[in-house]
């Protein structure tokens, strides 16, 4: 969690940085969109979908202490991963131009679509290096090694601060594309040392006739399905936005990355270390260990992340402006980014819940119930923002995303919920009783005290509010005896 924590707060820096010499220009627009199609083939191919069929499958060959099978099996999905991905990259950079005119740059003047089919032929090396690296995290999570895997983002982070910082000022936009390039190298290589420690057994095997590698192909499909369709989720968000005033690209992604902070710290940070676990009780078949631990995980996820978006609801414009109003990013680029922050935030204790609920299917190898409920989101997800786009601007197409999240998340946990024959469901409800009265008691005391002094300086208005808002939440819970406090500080000291 530590190393989440920093690649997070590195993570906001890089943003700062960008932001500092871009604001919400045109180019940071094209460099978004650019990247959007590598980010697609990372994720369909090597992220998500490897992750949760391969960590199962591995986990429950290590669980039978049969190494030589799960090496094997490690073999064989790296080279898959290598050759399906540097297939399609190629396929990507040589119709570059005709991709970013169909798709993400399809509102951009010609001299904005060239510019994005440029950077994008730079950045299609980066699914390749993280599609590999996506697998040895993966490898190293299976053996409860967690501290290479939560470092990794932050050399990649490091680097493409590097980048805007050093190769910027004469390159432009170039420079982040190189530092987004040697940042993925980086995130690779700083976890090769644990594989040459562990002697790990590499082979030039594709296992076409290993049971565990169609196994794997089998958990993945439903899984790439799901994760296309997410993607394509936001090439409709990146193709709308396009056509809006230059900068809203921008600014939408500046939105959901302060987001994604608390979510990334809490959620994710959680969810990586705790899926390893949920795979070894389903294959020892302990059930009740696996409610215990999915129950914890889930009331803790919540009780940090609702006061995180009710904060992120009422301190968004200062902490955007703290955060990015400097050189290049004004006032105007605030207001954009706080009005897509505000509708970003109420999606943010659903997008949390996912990563624990749809890892406990995964554990179970069900891959195909997140799926067939996240393509269902997704559609819900487009034609929402089909209709918000237009009287809520690139706000419209945030709140799309929460609201499609928020049933996902419900429909999902009732659905693990018959699959465990119940999760604590008293327990639960008196922790989100808790949990959501502190939350409204801290809202209700924020809000007055914004408006009251919204003429301070965004640096004493946000950081008073935080500190007045997370004392107040806390003696609430606390008073209300809320148990998530102790696992909380129990997974701190650990």
């Amino acid at each position: 969690m530590a190393f989440f924590v920093a690649s997070r707060l590195l993570g906001l820096v890089r943003d700062v940085v960008i932001s500092h010499q871009f604001g919400t220009t045109r180019a940071l627009d094209a460099y978004f969109a650019a990247f959007s199609i590598p980010d697609l083939l990372f994720n369909v191919i090597a992220g998500g979908a490897l992750g949760s069929a391969f960590i199962p499958v591995f986990a429950a060959a290590l669980a039978q202490g049969d190494n030589t099978r799960a090496w094997k099996l490690a073999s064989a999905v790296l080279n898959w991963a290598l050759i399906l991905l540097t297939g399609l990259a190629a396929l990507m950079a040589l119709f570059a131009p005709q991709v970013v005119a169909a798709t993400v740059g399809r509102g951009f003047a010609p001299a904005d679509q060239a510019l994005t089919g440029d950077l994008m032929r730079w950045m299609l090396i980066t699914p390749i290096v993280f599609g590999l690296s996506g697998i040895v995290m993966g490898i190293l999570n299976a053996h409860q090694h967690f501290v290479l895997p939560a470092a990794a983002p932050v050399a990649y982070n490091a680097a493409i601060i590097g980048g805007a910082v050093l190769l910027a000022p004469t390159m432009g936009v170039y420079g982040l594309a190189a530092g987004v390039v040697a940042g993925a190298c980086l995130h690779l290589l700083i976890q090769v040392p644990w594989l040459i420690r562990q002697h790990m057994h590499y082979s030039l095997t594709l296992g076409v006739h290993s049971v565990d590698v169609r196994q794997v192909g089998r958990l993945m499909l439903p899984r790439t399905l799901g994760l296309a369709a997410v993607q394509i989720n936001f090439l409709v968000n990146t193709i709308l936005a396009s056509g809006l005033p230059a900068g809203r690209i921008a600014a939408l992604q500046y939105a959901w990355r302060v987001m994604l902070l608390p979510e990334g710290i809490v959620a994710l940070s959680l969810a990586t270390a705790v899926f390893p676990t949920f795979s070894q009780q389903t294959a020892r078949e302990e059930l009740e260990d696996f409610r215990r631990t999915f129950s914890g995980v889930f009331r803790a996820t919540l009780y940090l992340t609702i006061p995180a978006a009710v904060g992120l609801i009422i301190l968004g414009g200062p902490l955007i402006a703290l955060l990015f109003q400097r050189g290049e990013f004004d006032s105007q680029s605030t207001a954009e980014t706080a009005w897509a922050l505000q509708f970003y935030a109420l999606g943010l204790c659903a997008h949390s819940g996912l990563e624990i609920i749809t890892r406990a299917f995964y554990a179970m190898h069900d891959t195909r119930t997140p799926v067939a409920i996240g393509v269902a989101a997704i559609v819900l997800n487009v034609v929402l923002s089909l209709v918000l786009v237009g009287p809520l601007a690139q706000g419209g197409l945030a709140l799309a995303n929460s609201v499609a999240t928020l049933l996902e998340m419900s429909v999902l946990f009732f659905l693990l919920e018959a699959r465990l024959k119940g999760i604590a469901n008293r327990t639960l409800g008196l922790s989100l009783a808790r949990t959501a009265s502190g939350a409204l008691l801290m809202g209700a005391i924020l809000w007055p005290f914004v408006g009251h002094f919204s003429n301070w300086g965004p640096a004493a208005l946000a950081t008073l509010g935080a500190l007045i808002g997370g004392t107040i939440y806390l003696a609430a819970t606390a008073g209300l005896r809320a148990e998530e406090i102790g696992f909380v500080v129990r997974r701190l000291r650990r």
